[in-house]
């Protein structure tokens, strides 16, 4: 037993150590030759302030030759609010750019409030090279520089002590490469940016038109020819204000590295070691914790009691009557064993519903993150973690119809196709429909989070034409099979219930059940809220995978102790009991989220507001579905086992 549990320790160990920064690139290295092209490409702006990714060619920014191009993008970059095009900034392989202007902007009224405000908002620009998305290079009170790899970098400042905005018109492009061997060309293997403030002035007074080529060619008075901007030689900031020229301008730097292409995204994926990997196995620690305390509670309590119970239950049916007689009266969950597997008194088909859905999304979730875990759906495949949610969400319709369809029989229901239909669309028509309304409302914003029509219809097609018919494919093979057996006969009147005490009331503990689970996982959450809702990157998944596990188990673990309880105190209404305690941490979410909502600073604008409730309030729910479903269907397990033990007249 000992050679097992080592085995499996170190196993586990194994499998997260490969999870720390692993993945699979899913694009093949592009080497490029001395002098090639090496595109830029601008994604949306983003603020986590606002949560209103915005189209980066909105604001006085300049503009490619010909106008900007979209670049082909997948159904989860959409959904996502991504929206990249090409840029106008030329770059070259190994070639060393100084202080090249790129642009003129004469700021309108509008497009000074615009650009001020976007700042105001704490907006970030988001760049692209080789599929590297750009780190922001910046610098500490001590004036040491710093350096950000998720987020990109803001696209200017407002000063403390006033508050006017300046715009960041010159970025410093670093750009690392390495020469793998055998290789003619060269691999980009870390891309940056250092955004600064100049206000640009012509060499001898000359005032460009933005048009004509001699603004290209005539020097700059704040730059150095042949030497590579320096913050402390920016001079003044560059105002936001109307009637304002800005000249926009770019320096190129190259630096070899020794970083090789397979392990380029391992600085981003980790954030250079901001957060240290100790955090994450403190939550595990904290969690397999939780664990053991439950199991070694559930074992004392349940295994030691229910063997006393059953053995006791059983010596009674074993005495004649007149033994009986002489015995003291029956007592504890043995006296409830004709009503105990009684339908739900009340929505019997919404608890098939919900338990079927329930069985869906946490199927969903496992098959998901454990393909995350093994780094098939990494950050540097964009979209590609949305995309995979839908498509095994939808596959997994069937056994949501499967899950629904044995319950309800076995409560003998009669209304099948509305319970399979209801099964179809509930839960995914809240989520359509929630979608469609923020849809809406982003489109008069004209954010980029706004998914066209187009993709809409993709994404009600897959709907209706995939997950509905899955959906009743197994709801038609689980009303196939033979109805659930009980172990017990439901007798026709319904036993009552005895009035509990404060502490056995079915409330009290639906309301204290959460409470466990949610510590078991409140500190992998952290790091899932701030990847959700700042812009983060998130790779741990296999510290997540194992959070994911345990918090089923502790869930699992606390509703049976809890439905053992009730069922002594004579109380055979678990159904909904069980469901809605093993759920409950669902409500603990939703509540830390809106403690979690003050790390956002977020805006005055109402619609920052209702995306995040909108969108934690379906995480909530979902997660009532999983953790609820899993539950009741364990707490049923352990009800017919118990009862399949005893011997009833």
């Amino acid at each position: 037993m000992r050679s097992f549990v080592a085995k499996a320790s170190v196993a586990t160990v194994a499998f997260l150590k490969s999870c720390h920064g692993f993945y699979m690139p899913g694009v093949r290295p592009h080497e490029f030759l001395p002098g090639e092209e090496v595109p830029m490409k601008v994604n949306a702006l983003s603020s986590i302030h606002t949560q209103l990714p915005k189209d980066y060619y909105r604001l006085p920014f300049c503009r490619p030759t010909g106008g900007p191009k979209m670049a082909s993008e997948n159904l989860g970059e959409f959904l996502t609010g991504n929206k990249i095009q090409n840029s106008a900034y030329s770059i070259n392989m190994l070639r060393e750019v100084y202080c090249q202007v790129l642009c003129q902007v004469t700021l309108s009224p509008i497009e000074a409030k615009s650009l001020a405000t976007h700042i105001k908002y704490g907006y970030h620009n988001n760049w692209i090279i080789d599929n590297l998305p750009g780190a922001n290079v910046g610098t500490t009170v001590s004036g040491q520089h710093q350096t950000h790899y998720a987020g990109g970098f803001p696209i200017g400042f407002i000063t403390q002590d006033s508050p006017e905005a300046f715009v960041y018109n010159h970025v410093n492009i670093i750009l690392e490469y390495h020469n793998p061997e055998g290789k003619e060309g060269h691999r980009v293997v870390g891309f940056a940016v250092e955004p600064m403030s100049i206000n640009h002035q012509y060499a001898g007074g000359f005032q460009w038109d933005g048009m004509s080529s001699d603004g290209f060619t005539k020097p700059l008075d704040t730059c150095i020819a042949n030497q590579h901007m320096e913050r402390q030689n920016t001079g003044n900031f560059q105002r936001v204000r109307p009637g304002e020229n800005v000249i926009y301008t770019y320096d190129v730097i190259w630096r070899y590295s020794e970083t090789a292409w397979a392990s380029r995204w391992d600085v981003y994926l980790s954030e250079d070691h901001m957060v240290p990997a100790q955090v994450h196995w403190y939550s595990i620690t904290n969690s397999i914790l939780v664990v053991l305390f439950l199991s070694l509670l559930v074992v004392s309590i349940l295994v030691r009691n229910l063997r006393r119970d059953i053995a006791g239950y059983n010596a009674m049916a074993a005495l004649t009557d007149e033994e009986k007689e002489e015995e003291a009266e029956e007592s504890g969950w043995k006296l409830v064993h004709a009503d105990v597997f009684r339908p739900p008194q009340n929505w019997p088909m919404l608890y098939c519903i919900m338990v079927g859905s329930g069985a869906q999304i946490g199927v969903c979730g496992f098959v998901t993150i454990f393909l995350s875990a093994l780094g098939f759906l990494s950050p540097a495949r964009r979209g590609s973690l949305m995309t995979s949610v839908l498509v095994f969400y939808m596959l997994c319709g069937c056994l949501a119809g499967y899950v629904s369809s044995r319950l309800y029989k076995s409560f003998r229901g009669r209304q099948w196709q509305l319970c399979t239909l209801f099964t179809a669309t509930g839960f995914p028509g809240l989520c359509f429909l929630t979608f469609i309304f923020f849809n809406t409302i982003l489109a008069f914003f004209k954010s980029t989070a706004s998914v066209p029509f187009l993709d809409l219809v993709i994404v009600a097609a897959m709907w209706c034409c995939v997950s509905v018919p899955l959906v009743f494919l197994g709801a038609y093979f689980g009303y196939k099979e033979e109805a659930i057996q009980y172990p017990t006969v439901t007798s026709t009147i319904a036993r009552a219930i005895p009035e509990p005490t404060t502490f056995m009331k079915p409330i009290t503990g639906i309301c204290m059940a959460g409470m466990v689970p949610f510590a078991a996982a409140y500190v992998e959450l952290f790091f899932i809220m701030t990847s959700l809702w700042m812009d983060q990157f998130y790779y741990v998944f296999g510290f997540t995978f194992v959070v994911y596990v345990i918090l089923l188990i502790t869930c699992a673990e606390v509703t049976v102790l809890l439905c053992y309880y009730q069922l002594c105190a004579e109380n055979h209404r678990w159904w909904w009991f069980s469901f809605l305690s093993s759920g409950s941490i669902a409500g603990y979410t939703f509540i830390y989220s809106v403690f979690w909502f003050k790390s956002l600073e977020a805006s005055r604008m109402l619609i920052t507001y209702m995306l995040y409730f909108g969108y934690m309030f379906l995480i909530s729910t979902a997660m009532l579905l999983v953790t609820g479903s899993f539950g009741a269907l364990v707490c049923l397990w352990f009800t017919r086992k118990i009862f399949s033990t005893i011997k009833v007249d």
